[in-house]
């Protein structure tokens, strides 16, 4: 444990990610323990629009749902999502970004053009045309798979580049020579080496799938019976609660997003700290 601290103290932006969703795990807590979610985050739990009291510390929206419950809730959601697609789109992105990388020729040729040409294709204004089409049908799964669907293309790009550079170097060539296959040579020499990359790399999938989902339904195109975060911004711009004086529906939500961000920025640059030995420091 003292050893962690001491990392953490060369490495302050890991520390202030962790530090920031341990604040985000309090908040959730405390939420699950004096709310029943599954009645206190949907309409006609409460009053409607009332401003933050000792009864309701965030506040109420016009549809007449605590606002702290609906936050409690919304951080799950929206974060389920995010991880949802960040993994999915990371794993297929890992996958490409190896057989690419390792086994070249055609198969090489043909990922990378094909990443090259759906780079160049607006990823916003695709989500949008695929969660309009699905709208009626439109769940938190269904949207963590939509935004999946384009989250595989950066990771794929960004994994291929490190296993180029890693594919010649002696270690490489060593366990070519000891009689290694290339699965093993992927699985057990390369794959360890690229773990705090994968890592950082999952954080930063994990930032795009929850951007996305807050654009998305921001749009009004997310899961609308579900009170994620995004939806709950859809609902203040809805309601023109900022127009009507509720400044607190705008605020929770907003807050919230701007946690998980610094949180996950944070995180990523720690973990990019601890992947790449240039920016490594020396205490």
């Amino acid at each position: 444990m003292s050893g962690f601290l001491k990392y953490l103290r060369r490495n302050p932006s890991l520390g202030v990610g962790i530090f920031m969703f341990a604040l985000l795990v309090v908040f959730v807590g405390i939420g699950y323990m004096k709310y029943d979610i599954s009645k206190a985050a949907y309409p006609l739990s409460a009053p409607a629009n009332k401003p933050p009291s000792l009864q309701y510390p965030l506040g109420t929206d016009s549809q007449g749902r605590e606002l702290y419950a609906v936050m409690t809730a919304g951080t799950i959601l929206t974060l389920r999502i995010g991880f949802t697609a960040g993994l999915i789109g990371l794993i297929i992105g890992t996958v490409l970004g190896f057989v690419a990388a390792y086994f070249r020729g055609w198969v090489d040729v043909l990922i990378k053009s094909l990443v090259d040409i759906l780079l160049t294709i607006p990823g916003l204004l695709v989500l949008v045309i695929i969660a309009a089409a699905t709208r009626q049908a439109m769940n938190i799964n269904l949207l963590a798979l939509i935004i999946a669907s384009l989250a595989w293309m950066g990771p794929t790009r960004n994994i291929r580049a490190q296993v180029l550079s890693l594919r010649e170097r002696p270690f490489l060539q060593a366990a070519r020579l000891s009689g290694m296959n290339s699965f093993e040579i992927i699985f057990l020499e390369l794959m360890p080496n690229l773990l705090p990359y994968l890592a950082a790399s999952l954080v930063g999938s994990v930032t795009g799938g929850i951007f996305a989902s807050l654009g998305l339904e921001a749009l009004g195109l997310g899961a609308m019976r579900e009170p994620t975060l995004g939806m709950t911004i859809y609902w203040v711009i809805y309601y023109s609660a900022l127009l009507k004086g509720m400044w607190w529906w705008a605020l929770a939500p907003v807050t919230v997003i701007v946690v998980i961000f610094v949180g996950l920025f944070s995180i990523g640059a720690g973990l990019d700290e601890l992947a790449n030995p240039r920016t490594r420091r020396v205490v």
